[in-house]
């Protein structure tokens, strides 16, 4: 089965800095197989035959706090979530010169449709969907400063996801399928 891995927090104003050659031995030295690495912001790819996501998650971050000195959350999702997070984006939900669309990945523990009532979600400003796993966040650049978005780093959910763009989330699967 192959998974994607998304580091939480990494690589980001000079902190939590994480080498994507070394992350990428720190999976292989796991038993991962196909480790691939893409871009800086913390994005694994690799194949395994082990069947517990949550062990998993446990391992890997025990494996990058004793590899780099710090704890790193991880969010796990395996190939068939991050196809199915990547075609509930509407074709025109990208990040281009207008418009901004980003996918917030959940923990297992506030993986809810009840999550949004803990967002501030700006109506004629943010369109904003639930997945199962993740949430879809899209605006139009010239919002980008009005973004109930902006609101969820001071909420309680913000310390319980990771984010990307739909542009990397796209290339991922991208990438889980060559």
């Amino acid at each position: 089965m192959k998974y994607v891995a998304l580091l939480r927090g990494i690589n980001v104003g000079g902190n939590a800095r994480v080498e994507m050659a070394r992350l990428k031995a720190t999976f292989e030295d796991l038993g991962f197989k196909d480790v691939k690495t893409y871009i800086n912001s913390g994005n694994v790819i690799f194949s395994t035959t082990r069947k517990s996501p949550a062990r998993m998650t446990t391992d890997i971050e025990a494996a990058i706090e004793q590899d780099f000195g710090f704890r790193v959350p991880v969010v796990l999702r395996d190939e068939d979530a991050m196809v199915a997070t990547a075609k509930a984006l509407p074709r025109t939900w990208v990040n281009d010169q207008s418009v901004r669309t980003d996918v917030i990945f959940l923990w297992r523990e506030v993986d809810s449709p009840k999550v949004l009532e803990q967002l501030i979600i700006k109506p004629g400003i943010d369109k904003v969907r639930y997945v199962p796993g993740a949430i879809l966040w899209h605006m139009d650049r010239k919002n980008v400063t009005r973004s109930g978005l902006n609101g969820t780093v001071s909420s309680d959910i913000y310390k319980k996801v990771t984010i990307r763009n739909a542009t990397t989330v796209r290339k991922l699967v991208a990438l889980l399928n060559p």
